[in-house]
C-alpha cells in the first residue's frame, strides 16, 4: 500500500494511493484523480529527520574521497527543507553548483532504541524517495554540510508517498536513477550503499531513540550534474515511484 500527503480544500489529509499511482482516497472513501494533487511532503510534524553524506563508494570516489568513512556522516535536517512532489525549489542565483541526489528514504514505524542490525527492518514503517539538492559553492569544508547547503527552504523534495514496507521485501537491491529534462544524469543502486539501511538504523537507534514517522535519508549513488532555473529533475527508485521536481529561480 502507498501513504500520501495532500491539501485538499483548506485540509493537510493522508491519503492512500492506488497500485497504479492513478487514484488517491481520501479519509471519508472519497476517490480522486493522482493528477493535479496538491501534494505535501509525506513528513510527519515534528519528526526528526537523519541524513547520510558520503554513504555509497561510487560517489565518494567522484569527489575524490576514500571509498569508506570511519564512521557514518550524519546530519539533521529542519521540516522546511522539504517540499512535496510536483513542487517548486528555489534556485540561488549564485547556486551554480546545484546538483540533485536521489535518496532512499527509511520511514520509522516504531520506536527504535539499541537495535540490532538483524532486527532494525522490523521498525521501518515504509520508503519514500527524497532528491536531497546539495549547492557545492556553499559548503563550508566541501563535505560536512552546513545549514546553507542541506537547510534551505523547500531544498528537499520528498514522496510522492510512502511505500509500506512489506511491499519492499530487500532495501537493498532497488535501482535507482535521477533525469533532468528527460536526461539520466544519475544512476546507481541502494547495493552499493556502504552502510545499509539496517545498519543505519542500528546506528542511530544506539545514539538515540528513533520514533514514528522519523526519516532516515541513506545518501546517493554516483552523478554529479549542476541544474538551472528551468530545469525539471525526476527521481526514480525501483518499487517506490518517481518524484518529480521544477528549479525555479530564488
Amino acid at each position: 500500500m502507498k501513504r500520501a500527503r495532500i491539501a485538499h480544500r483548506g485540509r493537510d489529509l493522508w491519503v492512500t494511493v492506488s497500485d497504479d499511482g492513478q487514484r488517491l482516497t481520501l479519509p471519508d472513501g472519497t476517490s480522486l484523480p493522482a493528477q493535479g494533487a496538491h501534494w505535501l511532503p509525506p513528513v510527519q510534524p515534528g519528526a526528526a529527520a537523519y541524513a547520510l553524506g558520503l554513504n555509497y563508494a561510487d560517489h565518494n570516489k567522484e569527489l575524490g574521497f576514500a571509498p569508506k568513512l570511519a564512521t557514518p556522516l550524519i546530519f539533521m535536517k529542519g521540516g522546511n527543507c522539504f517540499v512535496g512532489h510536483d513542487g517548486d525549489t528555489p534556485r540561488p542565483a549564485d547556486g551554480n553548483q546545484m546538483h540533485p541526489e536521489c535518496e532512499l528514504v527509511a520511514v520509522i514505524g516504531t520506536p527504535a532504541r539499541k537495535v540490532r542490525s538483524e532486527d532494525a527492518l522490523d521498525h521501518v514503517l515504509g520508503y519514500t524517495i527524497a532528491n536531497d539538492y546539495a549547492i557545492r559553492e556553499y559548503l563550508e569544508n566541501y563535505y560536512r554540510p552546513n545549514a546553507r547547503v542541506k537547510n534551505r527552504d523547500a531544498t528537499t523534495p520528498i514522496g510522492p508517498w510512502i511505500v509500506d514496507a512489506a511491499d519492499v521485501p530487500d532495501p537493498q537491491a532497488l535501482a535507482m536513477s535521477t533525469k533532468v529534462n528527460g536526461v539520466r544524469v544519475q544512476a546507481g543502486s541502494t547495493a552499493d550503499m556502504i552502510l545499509s539501511v539496517a545498519d543505519l538504523i542500528a546506528y542511530l537507534s544506539d545514539i538515540t531513540t528513533l520514533m514514528p514517522g522519523d526519516l532516515i535519508l541513506t545518501g546517493t549513488p554516483h552523478g554529479v550534474h549542476f541544474c538551472a532555473a528551468g530545469d525539471t529533475v525526476t527521481s526514480e527508485i525501483e518499487k517506490i515511484g518517481r518524484l518529480t521536481n521544477h528549479l525555479v529561480t530564488a
